[in-house]
């Protein structure tokens, strides 16, 4: 089979970036059966609700759906099993600390195939408040405004 190039997006979990500031993000890979890595060549994956728990020095991410494969049958997982994450020992622990420490709290961001492989970036996020999250709103509508105007004033030049 050949492999791909390049990388190709399943899922992105775009709350995280909307309820959380992002600090520091690591790239994972991902303990999956057959089943599922078909699945998500089908693109059927939801990082909406799911979290990450280091426990006994290693990670685990829990309530990642991920949608029986049809063609399966009795070898499908259950969709919300919780799936062990593939990082080295060194980050692991770098991820402890932080936590640990400083208040933080670790975040899928979006899974993806790298090449043939499911690979899912974490984030090290500390959550925002209510006034962050309007400052961040109005910050993008200035910079959506300013495009419009600069997409505008270049048109008619």
């Amino acid at each position: 089979m050949a492999k791909e190039k390049g990388s190709r997006l399943i899922a992105q979990n775009k709350k995280a970036y909307h309820d959380y500031f992002i600090e520091d993000t690591y790239q994972a890979g991902i303990s999956l059966a057959g089943t599922e890595v078909k699945s998500l060549r089908m693109g059927k994956c939801s990082l909406k609700e799911s979290f990450i728990k280091i426990e006994n020095r290693e990670a685990f991410i829990y309530n990642m759906h991920i949608s029986p494969y049809e063609q399966g049958n009795i070898f499908n997982k259950d969709p919300l099993r919780t799936r062990k994450l593939l990082l080295h020992k060194s980050e692991i622990n770098k991820i402890l600390g932080e936590i640990t420490i400083a208040g933080y709290t670790v975040v899928p961001l979006k899974v993806y195939f790298d090449r043939s492989l499911v690979k899912v970036d974490i984030g090290i996020a500390k959550g925002k408040k209510l006034y962050d999250k309007r400052q961040t709103i109005a910050k993008n509508d200035q910079r959506r405004e300013a495009e419009k105007e600069f997409k505008i004033r270049n048109l008619t030049v």
